[in-house]
């Protein structure tokens, strides 16, 4: 089929569709976030892939999984999605309209400590437009980031072949923090070692997660390998609500725990953390130019992290 022919065929419709199953692994899925039945994304995922020549997913038990054709077609879907979302917001403001959604990620150490002020500050210039906000961990945010689902994130520097096809800003540097409530027997105790806080119920970031290796590396630097007693967690609101509640141990991101500390609900154990700092940044894709709304957000984020953690720089 000749080119011209097969861009003129391949629909809106199409992209959306083959976002939405790369994005939630299931056919099903998808037709719920689309509100559309199952036996529709089938047959539109059907058509695409006549259209292509191409299998786009492997289908399973486990779900829908994209084939290698599909990682290649999936960058630029994403791309045209977006752009025909940035083109109406740029024409919405142009006629006067306010209206509008912007979808980003944030991971959920960084959601309550910096989006707050950034909303509010979006809000004032920006009235009329809905900000999604999704969380996840780092690497599903940069997963969202390059299908298109969303076209900001707030999130950690990752390694190289994660960052392809991505520009990252730095904001800030945090490092990691062990925390306690004031009433944890560790706190009254005049030399604390890890040892000592293998004796407790640890609460860590899940496996998998960069937040994760930093901990495990910072754990092993003090002699402790495997912990006997701890638990995985990725909802900071549930790790907070545990350290406050017993006595469990905490090891977290300074920049989630920062206003818990200074306002003495939680307290950090005496450990030398240097050298556990990630770089936190806002990204987006090397292939579209940020909206004029998604401009105001960026810049409200970079306010928000100056005012908590001074000018950016390199960490």
């Amino acid at each position: 089929m000749e080119k011209h022919r097969l861009d003129g065929r391949i629909k809106l419709r199409h992209l959306q569709c083959l976002l939405a199953v790369a994005q939630h692994g299931s056919l099903q899925r998808a037709a719920e976030a689309l509100s559309i039945t199952q036996p529709a994304v089938s047959k539109t995922i059907a058509e695409l892939e006549g259209l292509l020549g191409v299998r786009l997913f492997e289908r399973g038990r486990n779900g829908a999984r994209p084939t290698a054709q599909a990682e290649l077609f999936l960058r630029h879907a994403g791309a045209s999605v977006s752009a025909l979302r940035q083109g109406i917001d740029v024409l919405s403001r142009a006629v006067g309209q306010t209206g509008g959604v912007i979808e980003i990620a944030v991971l959920p150490t960084l959601a309550a400590a910096m989006m707050p002020s950034a909303l509010e500050a979006f809000r004032r210039e920006w009235p009329g437009i809905v900000v999604q906000v999704h969380t996840g961990a780092n690497q599903q945010l940069l997963t969202q980031l390059k299908s298109g689902q969303v076209s900001l994130a707030l999130g950690r520097m990752s390694d190289p072949e994660g960052m392809v096809g991505l520009t990252f800003e730095h904001l800030c540097a945090t490092p990691l923090c062990v925390v306690v409530r004031p009433s944890h027997p560790l706190v009254e105790q005049r030399s604390v070692s890890m040892a000592d806080v293998a004796n407790y119920h640890v609460v860590l970031p899940p496996h998998g997660t960069i937040l994760r290796h930093t901990a495990d590396s910072f754990l092993r630097a003090h002699g402790v390998g495997m912990l006997d007693d701890y638990s995985e967690l990725l909802s900071m609101s549930l790790a907070r609500a545990m350290a406050l509640r017993d006595n469990v141990v905490w090891i977290a991101s300074e920049i989630t725990v920062q206003d818990d500390l200074a306002d003495g609900v939680l307290c950090a154990l005496p450990f030398a953390t240097k050298g556990t700092e990630e770089s936190i940044g806002i990204l987006w894709r090397n292939d579209t130019v940020p909206t004029p709304p998604e401009q105001t957000l960026i810049s409200a984020m970079r306010d928000a992290a100056r005012v908590r953690y001074g000018t950016p720089g390199v960490p």
